[in-house]
């Protein structure tokens, strides 16, 4: 069977500044919470490779693009660094950054490739974490100048602009669960994180519109669709608070300009509101986004608890759910994660049905894999299994848009083999081959049938 895109499809990958850039701590840029965190803990990160050590976008931008036309890609997303266009967090621009940013949106212009530029990837500036990060109104109002300074010297060119990508993931990592700086494990701050941040989000949208820039803005969301074990009621009772916490905390401020009030009466029977001011209610409305990125990996699968929670333990979304493991599932057994294609459908369907169809793409959707050298032959990577893992998703996405979807897009994750937070290069999922050492770089056989299917806008199920 034969899939046809749209001519006017966006074909493209999905990177960040932190992961790629490299000079860290080179070129006017201050530290972040990684490079703060690498130098106090190094032994977190993944045979201790830290931050310094990516892609090396910062002194290969020009092959790298060349790369990407080679790809056929007529979009790609990255991020500006906030530590390095405003060292301090606030006041003065590096002319440095700059230059840096002017030269990389000039060379994919001039490639044919439209820039999707996100402002925030998990890299607080550490002078802003030293303020108290998300949880100070100070550092919300900061970002929204960097973001303004962004819109002003960029906007003339730039014309999809991203507030966060992800914004739940700090929140979880560095507030709930323990796998980012500051590893903080309480619920009330980690609220108050999410609430600062999507505050964040609106001011940036606000002064994004109010200085009438060309382009549209819109907010990238890690979607995890929650599957309940069963069609019990205290199923799917877990199945829909899990949703609330993980997906409809941001995506209803997004979309609607409100959060749902059965998460609000939730959190206030718990206590665990965080602070309000007046005039939250109205800038939040004013957040409302143009374009919705959407990153899908894996599903949530949820059952009730079969356990009483301990009163003592920190509260936790897991006091009104379990995790469960469904017998039979597809799973990446280097990530370990569950492979559920139709999840991209599931996703798509429900804000077709219920959140009036918005303008959206599929901003992320990938497959790392450790030790890739094993399926090496004749100087190049045989990632068929990345091919495959594609094509079903992208089959999945294609029904959703034969049924009425307004998805634009799709953008892998990622380009070229890079930096994975704690994880650093254990697993790989780029189209091109990175060597670390010597920074060569090779397309794989993943990266040449995405090409094909850029320049065709569609595949057939058995083309390889």
């Amino acid at each position: 069977m034969h899939y046809q895109f749209p001519a006017d499809f966006w074909w493209g990958s999905a990177s960040s500044a932190p992961q790629t850039e490299g000079e860290s701590l080179n070129f006017g840029k201050s530290e972040t919470v990684w490079d703060r965190w690498f130098a106090e803990a190094p032994t977190r990160f993944h045979r201790q490779v830290g931050p310094a050590q990516t892609s090396g976008f910062y002194q290969h931008w020009r092959e790298d693009i060349a790369l990407l036309k080679q790809l056929g890609h007529n979009t790609f997303r990255t991020s500006i660094a906030w530590s390095r266009l405003i060292p301090d967090g606030r006041g003065a621009v590096n002319p440095e950054a700059v230059r840096f940013y002017n030269q990389i949106i000039d060379e994919m212009l001039s490639q044919g490739i439209t820039p999707f530029i996100n402002l925030f990837h998990f890299d607080m500036p550490m002078a802003m974490q030293r303020a108290g990060g998300w949880e100070n109104r100070e550092v919300v109002e900061a970002y929204a100048q960097y973001a303004q300074t962004c819109f002003r010297l960029f906007g003339d060119r730039v014309t999809h602009w991203f507030t966060f990508n992800e914004p739940i993931v700090p929140v979880e990592g560095g507030y709930l669960y323990d796998f980012h700086y500051p590893n903080v494990v309480d619920f009330r701050r980690a609220a108050t994180v999410a609430y600062h941040t999507m505050l964040a989000h609106a001011r940036a949208v606000q002064l994004f519109r109010e200085g009438q820039f060309p382009g549209e803005i819109g907010i990238i969301l890690n979607l995890t669709p929650s599957y309940p074990r069963s069609a019990h009621p205290e199923d799917e009772k877990a199945a829909r608070i899990a949703d609330l916490f993980f997906n409809r905390s941001f995506l209803d401020p997004a979309l609607l300009g409100h959060y749902p009030a059965e998460l609000i009466a939730l959190l206030e029977q718990h206590q665990q509101l965080p602070a309000c001011q007046p005039g939250d209610k109205a800038l939040l409305a004013e957040g409302r986004v143009d374009l919705l990125g959407i990153n899908y990996y894996q599903p949530r699968r949820v059952k009730c608890r079969d356990s009483l929670v301990n009163p003592h333990s920190p509260f936790m979304p897991e006091w009104f759910f379990d995790h469960y493991a469904m017998p039979g599932r597809k799973m990446n057994p280097y990530r370990g994660w569950e492979i559920y294609e139709k999840g991209i459908y599931d996703i798509l369907t429900n804000l077709r049905q219920h959140y009036g169809n918005p303008r959206c793409f599929i901003s992320e959707n990938g497959m790392g894999v450790e030790d890739e050298q094993r399926f090496e032959q004749h100087g190049q990577i045989q990632d068929d299994y990345r091919i495959d893992f594609v094509r079903e998703h992208l089959i999945w996405l294609h029904r959703a848009l034969e049924e009425g979807s307004h998805c634009l897009g799709y953008h892998m994750w990622t380009f070229i083999d890079n930096w994975s937070w704690s994880n650093a290069y254990k697993n790989r999922y780029g189209f091109v081959q990175l060597d670390l050492d010597s920074q060569q770089r090779r397309v794989k056989k993943s990266g040449e049938w995405f090409a094909r299917v850029a320049s065709e806008h569609g595949f057939t199920q058995n083309s390889d």
